[in-house]
């Protein structure tokens, strides 16, 4: 049966992906200063050989950090055949296969395992099974690493509504509902805020500091408390 997704995913890169992000040089090096300041850190009880997952690689923007940085045991899977070609171009180890089929059929354990801008794509039902099968696809001690749009940010309709594929939207309280459900115990939130990688950078991440000290001024009027994420979406590490 043809569902929305066999027809958006079919075309996703060209008829979606390109249109709305134009990726170059800058941008890639923008990036990865963002994830340096992001990820890098926890990625500090890996070894450079660790085992390492991403669940919907894309063209391979993540796995080209990864690989940066010098790890060197990646793989990549994603259903999107245009996106797959693009990350194999590049030398990634990376499949098009749907990723209930190949975590089911997989006999590897993983330290990792990358879910960036994905868990969003899939319903309630789909999501118990997916952090079900993750789980059991780590290694003890092993990271779930997980961005996905923001269900309690200010600015979050532009990114939770721009994407017709978009199933399940979170906010830190509902996320870790879905994961300690399938076992993890230790789950960590924070913020996609800005990096202070230059100037602009440095005085966005003071306007956002202040901005953010605003809104919990008003959150605290309205309801006594406060929020500590805000940012349109936000990170997650679990652990195994």
């Amino acid at each position: 049966m043809i569902t929305h997704r066999n027809l958006l995913y079919e075309h996703y890169q060209s008829g979606f992906n390109s249109k709305i992000t134009r990726v170059d040089k800058k941008v890639l090096t923008s990036l990865f200063q963002h994830y340096d300041v992001k990820i890098l850190p926890f990625l500090k009880s890996l070894n450079k050989h660790s085992n390492i997952l991403e669940l919907g690689c894309g063209p391979g923007y993540l796995l080209d950090y990864l690989k940066l940085k010098g790890f060197v045991n990646l793989k990549g899977i994603d259903i999107s055949s245009e996106q797959i070609e693009i990350a194999m171009s590049k030398g990634h180890n990376v499949v098009v296969e749907d990723l209930f089929d190949y975590l089911k059929k997989s006999s590897n354990k993983f330290d990792a395992i990358f879910a960036f801008d994905l868990i969003e794509h899939f319903t309630k039902d789909e999501l118990l099974k997916l952090t079900d099968i993750v789980y059991n696809s780590l290694n003890k001690g092993g990271l779930f690493f997980i961005r996905t749009p923001n269900g309690q940010g200010i600015f979050s309709g532009q990114i939770i509504y721009g994407d017709l594929t978009h199933q399940t939207i979170f906010n830190p309280n509902s996320l870790i509902q879905l994961l300690s459900n399938a076992g993890f115990q230790q789950v960590k939130f924070f913020e996609n805020a800005p990096v202070s990688k230059n100037l602009i950078g440095f005085i966005r991440l003071l306007l956002w500091k202040l901005l953010r000290f605003l809104l919990n001024f008003l959150k605290m009027i309205e309801s006594g408390g406060k929020q500590d994420i805000w940012t349109h979406d936000f990170y997650c590490i679990a652990e195994k």
